[in-house]
């Protein structure tokens, strides 16, 4: 069974995160979701609810929308808080240690802004650092993310766009998950 963490915040309104995750409910996969910003509106996350969750699963999935170059304000702030020193790192901090860490993500921009002579500058990767170095820092086992670029509705791509590389998506993730579950 696999942990989902999805930390969108505006998934009513989304169409990539919203079919990721309906296609993944719809596989063989035993899943957990929780959805941050619809448990924790007001931002006050239950450490130890969400640490019980972390503890009950091997793989961690953290579905979210790479938002302004980075992780969501509430993901930020749930790693903030739930990999605390003691649980996920520190002498005493092996809680997570050899679990699945495996982002997975959608990107607004189309993929030619992420090059160095592109808008942003870095290719994709050079931005997931940080959650490379959060599983590393937490000794688990951190899977290269899975994500597609082209989801801004605003530069060209439509709703039937969207939801194809969505699905598309998903499916890549559910191979994933079927291969080290």
């Amino acid at each position: 069974m696999a942990l989902i963490i999805l930390a969108h915040p505006n998934f009513d309104q989304s169409f990539a995160n919203k079919t990721i995750i309906e296609e993944l409910q719809k596989s063989n996969l035993e899943l957990e979701i929780r959805n941050l910003y619809n448990l924790y509106p007001d931002f006050n996350i239950d450490i130890k609810a969400e640490q019980e969750a972390l503890l009950r699963h091997q793989t961690i999935v953290f579905q979210y929308p790479f938002y302004w170059l980075n992780i969501t304000p509430m993901l930020k702030q749930w790693f903030d808080l739930v990999f605390e020193y003691q649980f996920a790192y520190g002498s005493k901090g092996d809680k997570l240690k050899g679990k699945d860490f495996l982002p997975s993500f959608t990107v607004g921009s189309p993929e030619e802004a992420y090059r160095p002579l592109g808008k942003h500058h870095f290719r994709i990767y050079e931005f997931c650092k940080n959650m490379e170095q959060l599983a590393y820092y937490s000794q688990m086992n951190y899977i290269d993310p899975i994500y597609f670029h082209g989801t801004s509705l605003n530069v060209g791509y439509t709703v039937d766009d969207v939801r194809n590389r969505a699905k598309d998506h998903a499916n890549r993730l559910i191979v994933k998950l079927e291969e080290v579950l």
